[in-house]
């Protein structure tokens, strides 16, 4: 149930929107797929899906190669754009069971119902879609890409348009299809990514920049972040001349953060200043970057 990207790349023009791209997803993961608008994301994921065709490269899921037998690429992935193209002169029902008919699914009466009672939408399911809130036509998506139990996911902005308690409701099915499933789902909501995902995968520009374990790029990003608060106001020179800080940032007349490649030689450092200049500390405290803060890092335009 794999997903193998190799060297994969996609032009329009002279603009390269996907360079040579290459990574493996396996049955059980959720990956993050992340990157600035323009990065080259949805164009990766119209490649998988067969949307696009691209440029060069090689792409195979679940054993089999997207040049060689396409529509069996296709049978194997349930794919929500982000666009999320639905006939909304339909009724939900109707139009599960047309999707359903489209992918040749057996027992279409069982498959619509499991995908109903999945996302949300016994009670909407006689209506039609033109009815129903922008959140709700994003679960009648998700439940269209589900209908033939696809053994890979592709999910662009799965979460789009939904209001707080609806993302946690789709967020716990993701969760649920992550564990038999293979899942690629992009998204620009990152706390969601860090609570959703081991695994994420960044790119920019259209270049892989990221393809690691989360802890694990918490743990060698280039930067810590420091936030000391003291009693009294403090001039910023006192802490750019501290050892190991590279960047102060003011916060309020009494709080700073300090980013540091070093944070414990940092944290000492402050208290021998507090110490010797008889300041007044009120909170210390340390933390490795978040997602935010990655992202940031890695997608900075030069």
């Amino acid at each position: 149930m794999s997903v193998i990207i190799n060297n994969l790349s996609k032009q329009y023009g002279t603009q390269k929107a996907v360079d040579s791209i290459s990574f493996t997803i396996h049955k059980g993961e959720i990956v993050g797929f992340l990157g600035p608008n323009g990065a080259g994301k949805s164009t990766t994921m119209k490649m998988i899906t067969g949307y696009l065709q691209p440029d060069s490269g090689d792409i195979e899921v679940a054993g089999i190669n997207s040049k060689t037998n396409p529509q069996g690429i296709k049978r194997k992935i349930g794919y929500l754009p982000e666009a999320n193209p639905l006939y909304v002169d339909m009724y939900v029902q109707e139009y599960l069971q047309f999707i359903a008919e489209i992918q040749q699914v057996t027992n279409t009466k069982m498959a619509i119902k499991r995908v109903l009672d999945l996302t949300g939408l016994p009670l909407e399911q006689h209506k039609k879609i033109a009815e129903l809130s922008k959140g709700y036509k994003q679960r009648v998506g998700l439940a269209a890409a589900l209908v033939h139990d696809p053994e890979v996911l592709i999910l662009d902005e799965p979460t789009s348009g939904l209001d707080p308690n609806q993302i946690i409701e789709i967020r716990e099915v993701i969760r649920q299809l992550g564990t038999d499933k293979t899942v690629l789902f992009s998204s620009h909501i990152l706390p969601e990514v860090e609570s959703l995902c081991e695994r994420v995968i960044i790119i920019n520009r259209g270049k892989l920049v990221a393809d690691n374990l989360l802890r694990n790029l918490q743990k060698t990003a280039s930067t810590n972040l420091i936030q000391v608060s003291f009693r009294e106001p403090l001039e910023e020179e006192w802490l750019k001349r501290l050892p190991s800080v590279t960047a102060v940032e003011k916060k309020d007349h009494y709080t700073w953060v300090l980013e540091s490649l070093q944070p414990d030689i940092v944290n000492t450092a402050l208290m021998e200043m507090a110490l010797l200049h008889k300041l007044k500390i009120v909170s210390l405290q340390s933390e490795n970057q978040n997602l935010e803060a990655i992202f940031k890092s890695l997608t900075v335009n030069e």
